[in-house]
């Protein structure tokens, strides 16, 4: 007969690490797409989901089962990539003449006719991922929250632990420093 979370839980606050196991099983593939959001490499994607479960089990006792398991490990998954992005911040910035030929032919086709440019979708992802990867921990999670995994303001927040205005704030610098870089890309480009 299997057990509930909340029996799972309990058990592991008594002692019963076995019992995480079910925990990790049933949440790792939720984690690790999240923490593919935030890091490229299969390598620091592992380590983040590594430092995500090592906090959930030593946090575990903090879990005070007003809201369902998933949305606490969820919120210290999103706070372990922000602390991951704050981490390797170090010299992410890349130079725009390293642009892939589909990039490069969707830039063109974006400055030539820009309402023609969604029809190569993938290139545009790839353009967007380049950005990403140049932007502050802080914009780049805000910009992937909201933009990438359609979060409300109010989901942010409480998996953030920012207030709905420092969201807000957040967000409207983030879209105007994804600005910035592009535009230094099509300036880059084209001059």
């Amino acid at each position: 007969m299997e057990r509930t979370e909340a029996e799972l839980i309990a058990a592991v606050l008594k002692g019963d690490a076995a019992s995480f196991e079910p925990l990790v099983e049933q949440y790792s593939p939720r984690v690790f797409a999240t923490a593919r959001r935030y890091a490229r490499r299969e390598s620091e994607v592992e380590d983040i989901v590594q430092e995500v479960w090592l906090k959930a089990f030593n946090k575990l006792s903090s879990f005070r089962g007003d809201a369902p398991f998933e949305h606490w490990l969820m919120r210290l998954a999103v706070r372990t990539c922000y602390d991951f992005l704050r981490g390797h911040q170090r010299n992410r910035e890349t130079t725009f003449s390293e642009l892939s030929e589909p990039e490069t032919d969707w830039l063109d086709r974006f400055v030539a006719q820009p309402e023609s440019a969604d029809e190569h979708a993938d290139a545009a992802r790839q353009l967007i991922e380049r950005a990403l990867e140049q932007m502050s921990p802080a914009a780049r999670l805000v910009i992937t929250l909201l933009e990438i995994e359609d979060r409300s303001v109010k989901e942010i927040s409480e998996l953030t632990g920012w207030s709905g205005t420092l969201v807000k704030v957040r967000a409207f610098r983030a879209r105007a420093e994804m600005r910035k870089i592009l535009a230094r890309l099509a300036r880059d480009k084209y001059l």
